[in-house]
């Protein structure tokens, strides 16, 4: 399975540019639901991408059940009745990284704008987040919002005070030369 997720993001980024060219080594891409009766975290580690330092092209993968959470129950739930991972096995990100300076040292601040998928829906997106190049690898990290409706998913009115219309998605990652 892994071979298929890197071949796909070879195709993916087909169109990248000359360039040091990076892939995630180690990472994680979680999200919190703060929500009045319950809060809800996850965590996935097993993250995909590449990222080309020239062009500043990047692409995301992420196994949507490859999320952990607290509970199992939780998991079950958010599987099967909210992101739907039978019919919509991943979400992806492919866009470009602007503000980044290869040859800068120390942190940067950078945007990523790009298309984010979701539960079968890509939307547009412009995000805040930082890099910063130590010893030939590269950590960049990310916060934002994402609002659930705007991906199509729908929370039962039985169950809203459970979990949030936003989600905070944090995003950190370490990536080595390809």
């Amino acid at each position: 399975m892994e071979r298929a997720l890197l071949l796909f993001l070879l195709i993916a980024c087909s169109s990248f540019t000359w360039g040091q060219r990076f892939t995630a080594e180690k990472g994680q891409i979680s999200f919190f639901s703060d929500a009045p009766v319950e809060d809800i975290e996850a965590v996935n580690t097993v993250v995909g991408s590449l990222f080309n330092a020239g062009s500043g092209e990047i692409v995301y993968i992420v196994k949507m059940r490859d999320f952990i959470f607290p509970k199992s129950l939780m998991r079950e739930h958010f599987n099967e009745k909210y992101v739907e991972s039978e019919k919509y096995p991943k979400s992806t990100f492919q866009g470009k990284i602007n503000g980044f300076a290869p040859s800068a040292t120390g942190l940067q601040n950078v945007r990523a704008v790009g298309k984010l998928s979701i539960h079968g829906v890509t939307r547009d997106i412009d995000v805040p987040g930082t890099i910063e190049l130590s010893n030939g690898k590269l950590h960049m990290k990310s916060k934002f919002i994402v609002k659930v409706a705007d991906y199509g998913i729908k929370i039962p009115t039985i169950i809203w005070q459970n979990i949030a219309e936003e989600v905070e998605v944090r995003i950190d990652i370490t990536y080595k030369p390809l």
